[in-house]
């Protein structure tokens, strides 16, 4: 079940817009982090498999995460 609350007026926009910019700032830039690791061939090759497969997902996951992210500071923006 999913409730869905007006937030409009119950928040501080700015205080939320710059705290979710805050943390979109930081995943993007752990996934640039990752993305210059995974680019690296020679850690590429010499990484355990498992290593390499655990920083993939994480990847993902921020890239999840930023997306996610994103959407909430559009529909802050339209309130």
């Amino acid at each position: 079940m999913k409730l869905l609350i007006p937030m409009a007026g119950l928040i501080d926009k700015e205080a939320e817009q710059a705290r979710l910019n805050k943390d979109l700032d930081r995943k993007r830039s752990e996934l640039k982090r990752i993305g210059n690791k995974l680019g690296n061939p020679h850690f590429v090759e010499k990484a355990p498999a498992a290593v390499v497969t655990k920083e993939r997902g994480k990847a993902r996951d921020l890239e999840s995460a930023i997306k996610q992210l994103e959407e909430q500071l559009q529909k802050i923006a339209a309130l």
